[in-house]
């Protein structure tokens, strides 16, 4: 059953292992508003430690990812009210974003529409990212005036080749979700009619996947991005010790498979971890 959050504008059903988390402000193209990513992070403490949830997939209900910050609520009511509360609204946005790229699970942007702006925090958060064709992105902030903020020039920067990156944030053009795909903003660009199924199989691999591994990976692939490579040689020797703490049986289990049983090739697919009780 699909169930709300305390002010209505989040929405998530969890089903077969997966979180379904949905922006749920339709009429504003699921705009985040100081109250929406209140929210957010108050699903994300719900979900985050569940036995019954091993994927996050967010996406927006209606025709939109989401179509940045709220103009009128974000940004001239909070204003309105002082340097306060401004950087309160700040510290909820960005808080929540930076505890999405650090989540236990793995998570998965579905991105259905429009993201737009501040769209690109929660976009960049998850750690993989598939897309409509018909799905519409766009840094518009030089539109009206601004630069790209609250991490978006950032998030080019990460994803985009230097030139596209430039030429996204100074143009202020849209590019639709194959663009999106060519240029890497998301991984993969589909018909919208095939969108979730192939998130769900998407899923489902990682969901077959050890969880332990899979935590300590997403969060070496984005630590190791801004490392030397002899610092991050010393990360990856550290951060797999700390692995093996939390689950050695895992890793031992998937030798023995590969090694005794001879029931599984690590290169076509993954060890069987209930036989592991993970």
């Amino acid at each position: 059953m699909t169930e709300l959050s305390s002010n209505g504008v989040v929405s998530y059903l969890v089903e077969d292992r997966i979180a379904w988390v949905n922006f749920n402000r339709p009429d504003k193209r699921n705009c985040m508003s100081p109250t929406l990513n209140r929210d957010m992070m108050e699903v994300l403490d719900l979900l985050e430690f569940r036995d019954d949830v091993g994927v996050l997939v967010l996406s927006g209900e209606g025709t939109a990812f989401s179509a940045g910050m709220d103009l009128k609520e974000y940004f001239r009511e909070t204003e309105a009210k002082g340097l306060g509360a401004t950087r309160q609204a700040q510290r909820e946005s960005y808080g929540w974003w930076r505890r999405l790229r650090w989540y236990q699970k793995p998570t998965i942007a579905m991105v259905n529409g429009w993201c737009f702006g501040g769209g690109y925090g929660p976009l960049f958060a998850c750690d993989l990212a598939f897309a409509a064709d018909e799905a519409q992105f766009g840094l518009s902030e030089i539109n009206w005036g601004i630069l790209p903020g609250g991490g978006a020039t950032k998030v080019a920067v990460e994803l985009l080749p230097f030139r596209k990156a430039m030429y996204h944030a100074m143009m202020g053009e849209n590019v639709d979700g194959k663009t999106a795909a060519e240029w890497g903003l998301v991984n993969e660009s589909l018909p919208l009619a095939q969108l979730k199924t192939r998130v769900m199989d998407v899923a489902k691999v990682l969901l077959a996947k050890n969880p332990v591994a899979l935590k300590a990976t997403k969060d070496a692939v984005r630590r190791v991005s801004v490392m030397s490579y002899d610092d991050a040689e010393d990360y990856l020797i550290r951060a797999q010790e700390a692995a093996n703490s939390y689950d050695n049986h895992g890793r031992k289990e998937g030798i023995r498979q590969f090694i005794d049983e001879k029931s599984y090739k690590p290169g076509l697919g993954a060890y069987d971890k209930d036989k592991a009780g993970v």
